[in-house]
């Protein structure tokens, strides 16, 4: 019972005046409870730092191997003198001809065996963003006078889509199909959909074709990633038919695997290319607004309607070695979470019709609580891969007190002497030491700040991600790309720098990848947010 109403939080808020009855004129006052996001880091299961573990030794193991090798042989050749070293190479041993060529030949084959079974390095060359033309653009007001005007709620409905506009985080300038607002007609049309994603994926890769001067033969691996709308022929095909893609090209098309779908895109694409050789991929990650909208009246299946906006990105990448020159990022790691065995988990987003046979995206009351067990298992997991020494044993020393000796952490520490209840709390990772940039998925606002109070991060920390909801709205799997060209807009990516793209979406899952800048990237000369990055983030505190 207590861990339970841990997971709680209570907000009273304030009604207004009672415009009627017995208690006309009086103010009236509600009492709103919550679940807030669990405090992963000081729950974490151990089995996942284990696995975290795993992939370093088992990545690392040639790495910690090597220095032993150099060392036992620097030793012993330390200790002996060069008369003595010349004569034990040369006096003391009998060499012929027979044996030098095979010992040549046995090293050059292990030498190339080695070279041609290391996976090749993953590059990101560049990547580009869609940006809607400005007749789709829409204020929260302009969003409630369009879906009053349509007919198609009720004043209870648009009073609610009001209240989660009012604290979503969204600005007045993010973007959505006109077709959602139109009286009387059902948006959810296959026409409305290949209008509404062939205008945000052909312009993306028009985009991105022309500013890495790629033929669009030379793609080897097409992956498109759409969670709600999968027509048939797919939206990789409608790539392909466009662009005239060669007939080989390894093409794939994943759905209904919600916000976190465009790092599982680029997990595939990776695959793709190591196991195919070396060739040019490229991921196009988008949502179909139109399919997201809700005409009803359940609350749950609401909510999709004040976040989701249009949005797409086309992402290039490559296994050539001669693109490290022309490269921006390195692909580092990817680990990738799924929780869809836990059955709350599985039904926290779930597509269904409600009583009226209305079809919509529902939204569980669990879905901050799920998610947060997602992400306390993927940054455990990630955590032994990208933070420091110091940090993974001070963590790991934390971990396994709390597992050893459960009774002594599970109350609420006592305050200290000084009133400070924080000299008994778990050590909380610092990972401002291993990430130099966060593009955490937007989702919305109460989600980014619980996530920034969990992991330890400043304001700064989240500017990307607050920045890019505000601007374009919660663009699906999309989202973290408009973060990483916020980035760039700023000049703040150096050559070095790592940075973090965390997404998570229905099944439930929660993603990460992790990327090197392997040069300093310059500002683009073509970016959605040339006409306003000066703006923010002054502009998210207006």
């Amino acid at each position: 019972m207590a861990r339970e109403q841990a997971l709680l939080s209570t907000e009273i808020v304030n009604r207004g005046v009672e415009p009627s009855g017995p208690d006309a004129g009086s103010p009236t006052f509600s009492v709103r409870v919550r679940r807030r996001l669990p405090d992963f880091l000081q729950s974490v299961n151990l089995k996942y730092v284990r696995l975290g573990y795993h992939y370093l030794i088992s990545h690392g193991v040639y790495l910690a191997t090597i220095p032993v090798i150099v060392l036992v042989c620097g030793a012993e050749v330390g200790s002996l003198s060069r008369d003595e070293l010349w004569r034990k190479v040369w006096g003391e041993a009998t060499y012929d001809l027979a044996t030098v060529l095979a010992f040549l030949a046995v090293l050059a084959f292990t030498i190339s065996v080695y070279i041609m079974s290391r996976p090749r390095p993953v590059y990101l060359i560049d990547f580009a963003c869609y940006k809607p033309a400005d007749e789709l653009k829409v204020s929260k007001a302009e969003f409630i006078d369009l879906a009053r005007k349509s007919g198609k709620f009720d004043e209870d409905s648009l009073a609610f889509q009001s209240r989660l506009l009012a604290k979503s985080g969204i600005g007045d300038e993010s973007y959505m199909p006109r077709c959602v607002f139109e009286p009387g007609t059902n948006c959810a049309t296959m026409k409305e959909g290949r209008a509404e994603a062939s205008a945000a994926m052909f312009a993306a890769l028009d985009e991105l074709f022309d500013k890495c001067r790629v033929r669009p033969k030379d793609v080897g691996v097409l992956v498109v990633n759409c969670s709600l709308f999968n027509p048939t022929p797919s939206l990789s095909a409608m790539i392909v038919n466009k662009y005239k893609l060669r007939g080989n090209i390894k093409s794939f098309n994943l759905g209904g695997m919600g916000c976190s779908a465009g790092v599982i895109a680029v997990d595939l694409a990776r695959d793709m290319l190591q196991a195919s050789g070396a060739g040019l991929a490229v991921v196009v990650s988008t949502e179909a607004v139109s399919f997201t909208w809700y005409a009803g009246k359940r609350r749950s299946m609401l909510i999709p309607n004040a976040f989701f906006r249009a949005g797409c990105a086309a992402v290039l990448l490559s296994n050539r070695r001669r693109d490290f020159h022309r490269a921006k990022y390195q692909l580092e790691h990817i680990v990738r979470t799924h929780k869809g065995a836990d059955d709350r988990s599985f039904r926290s987003v779930y597509q269904e019709e409600d009583e009226q046979r209305i079809k919509g995206l529902s939204i569980s009351r669990d879905l901050v609580e799920v998610g947060g067990h997602a992400l306390k298992t993927n940054i455990t997991t990630l955590g032994p891969l990208v933070l420091p020494f110091s940090e993974q044993i001070l963590f790991f020393a934390g971990v396994l007190f709390r597992h050893l000796f459960p009774s002594k952490t599970s109350a609420p520490p006592p305050p200290s002497a000084d009133g400070d209840a924080s000299a008994a709390a778990p050590y909380i990772p610092d990972f401002k030491r291993a990430f130099e940039h966060f593009c955490m998925h937007a989702a919305s606002r109460d989600v980014l700040e619980h996530l920034q109070g969990n992991l330890g991060l400043r304001d700064g920390d989240l500017e990307a991600s607050r920045a890019a909801l505000h601007r374009f709205g919660n663009t699906s799997s999309s989202s973290i790309w408009y973060e990483l060209a916020y980035l760039e807009a700023k000049g703040r990516v150096r050559r070095g720098d790592r940075v973090w793209q965390l997404a998570f979406g229905s099944g439930f899952k929660c993603n990460s990848a992790v990327w090197r800048a392997v040069r300093r990237v310059r500002r683009p000369a073509r970016s959605p947010w040339l006409d306003c990055v000066e703006q923010y983030p002054a502009r998210m505190n207006a």
